[in-house]
């Protein structure tokens, strides 16, 4: 088997049918089998995925793991020389997969692979990124971005002026679409599951590079990524997982002083955020500056309330009952 296709659900059939679509009516060359995570779908989904694509296997997880653990659980039932870790709000482009597993081959020394996406209307969606630094959340939390543009030490979040056109190697890849070799993903124990939602794929790429391999990003294949299906049905619940996540992510990495500097930042990132939206709002409200609004508010306390170390090492989180609400 030359290719494993892994895709969480979470009650995705909505998306998931255009997606395993896409992979069946636009891969030629290929051979290859596709495996679908279920993390607990009360929307019909197996039972939908079943009926119109037979020949997709799928892993009945029973409630909703998140997505390094559900990715897991696929993972694990994979047979290919090279693994996709696909979102199934994605579309698969004619002959994409089949020019990226050519490109894989040519590249003994690159572990895991980047390819171009797209937005709906077909602009670039930035999926590859420099690794997450504090220097770097700052510049993006200031809204320096540009400022990318020069020589370190000031750096971007982002690569800023490329749009996905050319081939480099980069940093990470995101998960909605990253492929990886079968064995070094196996040897490194797939994604780790202390993340739940955001730095997954951040986190698995590092180890990549750590490795001894490359990650190299090609246009040559390319999807459609619809992206946010589930974060647009709890905000606030997904903006909360993004915080959570970031801690995990600076303290395995950079230790104590990372967390706490992390914490720092996203306060002013979200603080930033609150204040422009709050202007916005004041010039013309609406429901959607209202929501952000609500959104930020919540992350903001729950930020406040929190000792970074203390949630990382013993799961302790400050008033997490009365936020929690609020994302309902």
């Amino acid at each position: 088997m030359k290719l494993s296709i892994v895709i969480i659900c979470w009650n995705d059939w909505k998306v998931i049918e255009n997606c395993l679509t896409s992979i069946r009516e636009n891969t030629n060359k290929v051979d290859y089998e596709v495996i679908v995570s279920d993390n607990g779908s009360t929307d019909g989904s197996i039972k939908k995925i079943r009926k119109k694509f037979p020949a997709v296997r799928v892993v009945e997880n029973g409630e909703n793991l998140g997505f390094a653990k559900g990715n897991n659980a696929g993972i694990r039932e994979t047979r290919g020389e090279y693994v996709l870790i696909l979102n199934p709000d994605t579309v698969i482009h004619d002959g994409s997969l089949d020019r990226w597993i050519e490109f894989a081959d040519k590249h003994s020394e690159v572990g895991a692979f980047g390819c171009r996406v797209q937005n709906p209307d077909g602009t670039y969606q930035r999926s590859a990124r420099p690794f997450p630094t504090i220097s770097r959340h700052l510049v993006a939390a200031s809204g320096l971005g540009f400022l990318g543009c020069l020589k370190y030490p000031v750096l971007s979040d982002e690569y800023v002026g490329w749009v996905g056109d050319t081939e480099r190697k980069v940093d990470w890849q995101s998960g909605c679409c990253v492929l990886l070799r079968g064995k070094l993903l196996k040897e490194l124990g797939g994604f780790d599951e202390r993340f739940f939602y955001q730095f997954e794929e951040v986190d698995l790429c590092r180890r990549v590079w750590d490795a001894g391999y490359q990650v190299r990003f090609t246009p040559s294949a390319s999807i459609t990524h619809l992206g946010g299906q589930s974060v647009r049905r709890f905000p606030i619940r997904f903006a909360i997982e993004v915080c959570r996540n970031g801690y995990r992510y600076f303290y395995k990495h950079f230790g104590e002083k990372g967390a706490r500097r992390y914490r720092r930042v996203m306060l002013v990132r979200l603080r930033v955020r609150y204040a422009w939206y709050g202007l916005q709002n004041l010039l013309q409200p609406n429901d959607i500056l209202k929501g952000r609004l609500e959104m930020y508010n919540a992350a903001i306390h729950w930020n406040q309330n929190l000792d970074p170390i203390e949630f990382v090492e013993h799961g302790i989180e400050q008033r997490v009952e009365r936020t929690e609400v609020r994302a309902r």
